[in-house]
């Protein structure tokens, strides 16, 4: 088996072209038999693994430097760093990251996960190589979807200027998670088709060459012409007209064409793009027919591609996308906006019922916002759907676009909370901390799938810039009975005792209710309360608990700095009530990949855990110990 060879970085320079050949496919075929198992993000390496084979034989790790933009795809890359056996655990608690990760490997240049920002890190290593006088090689590898965001291109605008080598390859495979959208996508699909400049280019090179004397000065001249014949052939030749150098496109998944390409590009003394072209699920069947569904795969069935069947229970994504296609077939004016992330955001069923209000603005959160803004400052009713960690990308045009003018903009922010196996990058914990720093800006969370859809149609409904946060995975169908309507800036007091008061941020509510019971078990009375909005905070409902109890405890799924108990912290304070507050979520720091009831452990939000520490509190409370 050739790939047990692979145990260090550059093993793969010692391989001949046929053991290359059986490499990609033991590659691809052990990709599938362990993500089938762990779950994982699968077209995306399928597709890139003859390009990470070629790269590994171009360059010399560690000391040349390979940035992966979003970095998903860097399976491959792991393997041929001797990183194999950690598979088995891949993307647990623990393991071995699905991502490059500094701290896991010296090959992992630099620490990636959101998308558009490997072209800006690699010319921060190219300033500080050319700075400290050294000569090792800079490679950043981007998609053709992360390319439509606009870092991307702040980064490029950059890069023209450089008088030093920097290696850009761009990996197109027509595919972002989804198809790609607009006017970059039908750029690059017109460069998929300079095949014909380049026939035509190295046919006038070879007839030049024949004529005597002068023929190799002409070629020469043309050579060093930037437009050249491409110019005339491919309109615009974009990265040209900046000062790019463009090779390609090449075949992403012939090994010989790209060592070659990518020596080629070494030679350069300035920036130079490879235009790669790959497909996306390569090499596995299920994959190639539906890239979409095995881009973030969980187990499924070699043989069938199938997905291990899960209870078929709705999540609250699912209850999000159900109730805004009700709102909108009624309501003419709500419109949809995602980031490239039609499927995983809900909004696909909104895409098909109603296309001409649905709008996928690619991977550019920040554009999405705005947009949002000048759609409800026209007149419409704008929901834009975005995961809580690509959310923050777009934090001044909530402040700027959005909250300054009071515009009617709903922010669908899904995945909020710990997210699992992604880690660190994609964990949703400081969007309660960053929107409610936002003027004008109001911001929820049910606790169950009925109060999800309640406050879908508020949020719609209500006129104003609104967030509305809920978690990945299944929709809490407990607390049915608890169904008041949803008031603004109101709670909602589910149990009103003594003693103690529990006030708890949405998807908390399974958590707090089981931590309730169990403080009245060991004799402690115990009101419960759905905190419901944390912007604005139900001053009111706070003023009336701490007439009657000794301890408040907030409990919330956002990193604890900024976040909801800390809110209700400041104003105990500022108010003077005579009251302790204890507030549990997560601490100060990040949180890597793993299962989310691990992870909940880790960080002290599990049942035991939340349990012992108020009842800890609440003793040295009434005691009188400092």
């Amino acid at each position: 088996m050739v790939l047990e060879r692979m145990q260090e970085e550059n093993d793969i320079k010692q391989l001949n072209q046929e053991e290359l050949d059986i490499l990609a496919e033991e590659i691809r075929e052990f990709l599938v038999a362990k993500i089938s198992r762990t779950g994982g993000h699968l077209a995306s390496n399928l597709g890139v693994v003859e390009l990470t084979m070629a790269l590994h034989m171009a360059f010399y790790l560690p000391e040349d430097k390979l940035i992966w933009d979003v970095g998903h795809q860097a399976y491959t890359h792991k393997l041929l760093t001797g990183r194999r056996a950690g598979f088995d655990d891949l993307r647990k608690y623990g393991g071995m990251s699905g991502f490059p990760k500094r701290k896991e490997s010296d090959c992992d240049a630099f620490d990636t996960g959101h998308s558009s920002t490997s072209i800006s890190a690699g010319l921060g290593y190219v300033a500080a190589r050319d700075i400290q006088g050294q000569g090792h090689h800079v490679v950043s590898i981007i998609g053709d979807g992360a390319m439509t965001g606009g870092m991307a291109y702040e980064a490029l605008n950059n890069a023209s200027r450089l008088k030093s080598n920097f290696i850009i390859v761009l990996n197109d495979n027509n595919m972002s998670i989804s198809e790609n959208v607009g006017g970059i996508s039908k750029y690059l699909n017109g460069l998929r088709t300079a095949e014909a400049y380049t026939g035509l280019k190295k046919g006038v090179e070879d007839t030049l060459l024949k004529i005597p004397v002068q023929g190799e000065k002409i070629v020469h001249q043309m050579r060093k012409t930037k437009s050249g014949i491409k110019q005339l052939i491919v309109p615009g030749m974009f990265f040209e007209d900046m000062g790019i150098t463009y090779l390609g496109p090449v075949d992403g998944h012939d090994i010989k064409k790209l060592y070659k390409i990518l020596n080629e590009a070494k030679r350069v003394d300035h920036a130079v793009l490879v235009h790669v072209l790959t497909q996306k699920g390569k090499g596995y069947g299920p994959a190639e027919d539906n890239p979409a569904r095995f881009h973030g795969t969980g187990p499924f069935d070699v043989s069938t591609g199938e997905a291990v069947p899960a209870e078929g229970k709705d999540s609250y994504t699912d209850v999000f996308s159900k109730v805004l296609c009700d709102i909108a077939r009624n309501d003419d004016k709500v419109a949809a906006i995602t980031a490239a992330m039609a499927d995983g955001t809900g909004l696909g069923r909104f895409r098909r019922y109603f296309p001409e209000r649905f709008f996928d603005v690619g991977i550019a959160e920040e554009h999405a916002l705005t947009f949002a803004a000048g759609l409800a400052a026209g007149g419409m009713k704008p929901v834009v759907a975005i995961y809580s960690s690509f959310l923050q990308r777009a934090y001044d045009q909530a402040i700027h676009d959005i909250c300054l003018q009071n515009l009617p903009v709903v922010l669908a922010v899904d995945r909020a909370g710990l997210v699992g196996s992604d880690g660190e990058t994609h964990q949703g914990l400081f969007d309660l901390s960053f929107l409610t720093t936002i003027p004008n800006m109001t911001v929820m969370s049910p606790k169950n799938r009925w109060e999800m859809a309640d406050m879908v149609r508020f949020a719609v409904d209500f006129g104003f810039p609104c967030a509305l946060r809920y978690p990945r995975g299944e929709a809490y169908e407990g607390m049915r009975d608890f169904r008041s309507p949803v008031a603004y800036g109101k709670s909602e007091v589910l149990f009103e005792e003594e003693d103690i008061a529990l006030i708890f941020v949405g998807h908390m509510a399974g958590l707090a209710g089981k931590v309730r019971a169990r403080i009245k078990d060991i004799g402690y009375s115990c009101t419960l309360i759905n905190a419901r909005f944390m912007k604005p905070l139900d001053t009111e409902m706070l003023e009336l608990i701490s007439k009657e109890h000794s301890l408040i405890v907030t409990v919330e799924e956002n990193i604890l700095t900024g976040g909801y108990g800390e809110q209700v912290l400041s104003y105990i304070a500022k108010a003077r009530l005579d009251v302790h507050v204890l507030n549990i979520g997560i601490p100060d720091e990040y949180v890597e990949h793993g299962n989310v009831d691990v992870l909940r452990r880790e960080v002290g939000l599990d049942e035991d855990t939340v349990v012992k520490r108020i009842i800890t509190e609440y003793v040295t409370i009434r005691d009188g110990r400092p």
